[in-house]
């Protein structure tokens, strides 16, 4: 067989193989076409004014006050007297203008989900305490995805009758006068809830596998408690702890459910997500090059985050010598005072965090929620989901749209992880590993401006062209969508599989006589079948709830709803129902419950639905 230098340049292999080929091209293809291409989509748009290259549009939005303001304005608080006299704090922010906005509050997110992130994990790492296992499962309740309606129970946790004020107020009498939460700080409270079991995820994992040795080392030269945290035992978390938190902040930046939740506050629209998912719902403005601009923005400052704290962590020298070994991690009692704290501050912080999922189930069954707990018991709302045709047809839409993603993903995932795997000296290898991960840093909202754009120029008048507003069927570019978006958690577990199978498995197939598709098939797929379904389910979880995608593009036609797109209808108009937005977040915690067990059983590890872990 002929031996071909380019084949060996461009795919690892001396002779050229097809397979191999396949694997390389198809996911390399794929990506191009529906990600690359429609953020170039956006680009030809925001480039251009008056048929030239112009920076025109990206000088009026940076120059506007409205999109960046040095000169904040408003109150960030304000006492407010109520009709019956009493006095409250109306807590908002401060206006700096859309851009600088969302990156304050996504930076205050990061902040405050670190804090919190890190201490839950440090003391679930660190103390063994009566009480540790009912803790760590209350731990996963946060990972329940209910979108929007998770958010309108923090809102309504902070309202004057709310849980908060009833605490800290009427019990505690910690609070000089009740605390309202609203436009800005609303929006950083609810995300901060939200997301900081990513942090606690990552950063949970990276104390366990820190060499014990190392901080009995430093304990032996004269550190102790906080000095030895601050010097040894941060440091070598930092990695995981980075990683979540970069996790956060992107995840911050594309958020809308908690502007949308506080949107009667006008500071909670002068958000970048906001104001590109309101050119959506309203049709004004929504193909314009102004709009197109702020995507790339928004794109380009999830993509310096991602990238900087990456560079930053990797500046920075983490490895351990006897890393890979075995030892038992560093588990101590509780002296009393930290039992105190632990007793007193943290579980009393976990509990508060966790009421947001516990409220939504509380308000699918319940028949009103007008003061601080729910009112009266009802099933009626839990049983629309079955007996309304809507609400059926919107469930069957998502759960087709989130299977044939899960095929194409599966596709994906396994070529790309078994090409940049398997076959090092690739050239394009760590492009083609670089662009299946690149995804978790791309902004949904962006992908779904940047989708319509491409299908409105590529497929005017079509089904699939999204301004055709009566016949625009959003499925394949839901798919499509959903595929890129939920792609690197699937390659993410594959790829861990291939690496635990050893090449030389496969080389033996090849010496005795199989082709490549057969020792593939026959003998690494067998092997990672665990990691394959394990990825899979928990990527269709992640389609189910998908939020950016599902109320942008999924929205332009009713008759082809997915489930969220159904949900921020029914939190938001004048003749929705909350109750019943609940009770579709009930019905989607339950198959995040049933694919955590499945995939816990089948895996036997544990996987986590966000984050590096």
């Amino acid at each position: 067989m002929k031996v071909s230098k380019w084949s060996e340049r461009l795919f690892g292999t001396p002779i050229f193989d097809p397979v191999v080929t396949t694997s390389f091209m198809f996911p390399l293809l794929y990506l191009i076409a529906f990600l690359i291409i429609p953020v170039l989509a956006m680009l030809a748009i925001a480039f251009v004014y008056n048929g030239h290259f112009s920076l025109y549009w990206f000088k009026n939005i940076l120059t506007s006050d409205y999109y960046i303001s040095f000169r904040p304005t408003g109150e960030f608080y304000r006492l407010v007297t109520m009709p019956s006299g009493e006095q409250i704090y109306y807590v908002q922010g401060v206006d700096f203008g859309v851009i600088l906005n969302s990156i304050i509050v996504s930076l205050s997110v990061m902040f405050l989900t670190t804090i919190l992130g890190t201490i839950f994990a440090f003391v679930m790492a660190r103390y063994n305490f009566p009480g540790k296992n009912i803790v760590r499962i209350l731990l996963f309740v946060p990972l329940l995805v209910t979108p929007f309606v998770n958010v309108f129970i923090v809102k309504k946790m902070f309202l004057p009758d709310g849980l908060i004020n009833w605490i800290f107020y009427d019990i505690l009498h910690v609070f000089p006068h009740r605390i309202v939460i609203d436009g800005l700080v609303g929006v950083v409270v609810a995300q901060a809830m939200t997301y900081y079991p990513i942090v606690y995820l990552n950063a949970y994992a990276s104390f366990i596998n820190i060499d014990p040795t190392l901080e009995e080392q430093a304990e032996n030269l004269g550190s102790g408690s906080f000095h030895l945290f601050r010097t040894v035992t941060f440091p070598l978390a930092l990695p995981g702890i980075a990683a979540g938190a970069t996790l956060v902040g992107i995840f911050s930046l594309e958020d809308l459910a908690a502007p949308i939740v506080f949107q009667g506050n006008p500071l909670a629209r002068k958000l970048m997500s906001f104001q590109i998912y309101s050119a959506f719902t309203s049709g004004f403005n929504v193909g314009s090059p102004q709009l197109a601009a702020l995507a790339i923005i928004m794109l380009t400052i999830a993509i310096l985050m991602f990238l900087g704290i990456r560079k930053y962590v990797s500046m920075r020298q983490y490895a351990m010598l006897s890393k890979g070994g075995r030892w038992k991690p560093r588990i101590a009692k509780p002296k009393g005072w930290q039992g105190a704290i632990i007793y007193l501050l943290v579980i009393p912080m976990l509990l508060i965090s966790i009421f947001p999922q516990v409220g939504v189930v509380l308000l699918a069954f319940s028949e009103s929620w007008s003061g601080t707990w729910p009112e009266g018991f009802t099933t009626e709302h839990i049983m629309s989901i079955v007996t309304q045709p809507d609400i059926e047809r919107v469930i069957m839409n998502s759960i087709m749209y989130s299977t044939a993603a899960i095929i194409v993903i599966l596709l994906l995932s396994l070529t790309a992880s078994y090409a940049s795997s398997r076959f090092k000296k690739s050239q394009l290898g760590p492009v083609l590993d670089s662009l299946s991960t690149i995804p978790i840093a791309v902004p949904g909202i962006v992908i779904a401006m940047g989708y319509f754009f491409f299908f409105a120029k590529v497929f005017p008048d079509t089904p699939l062209d999204p301004t055709n507003l009566l016949g625009f069927n959003p499925a394949l570019v839901l798919v499509l969508a959903y595929s890129i978006r939920r792609l690197p958690f699937a390659a993410r577990s594959i790829s861990a599989g291939i690496q635990q199978v050893h090449v030389s498995l496969e080389e033996a197939a090849l010496n005795l006589g199989a082709g490549r598709w057969k020792a593939l098939t026959g003998i690494l797929m067998p092997l990672i079948l665990l990691n394959l379904l394990g990825g899979a389910m928990l990527s269709f979880v992640y389609c189910m709830s998908e939020t950016s995608v599902g109320i942008t593009l999924g929205s332009i036609n009713p008759e082809y709803y997915p489930i969220t797109a159904r949900m921020v209808e029914l939190m938001t108009s004048a003749v929705g129902s909350a109750n019943l937005a609940a009770a579709l977040g009930v019905f989607l915690m339950v198959v995040q419950i049933i694919a955590i067990v499945l995939a816990n059983l089948i895996t036997k590890q544990r996987y986590s639905f966000i984050g590096l872990t």
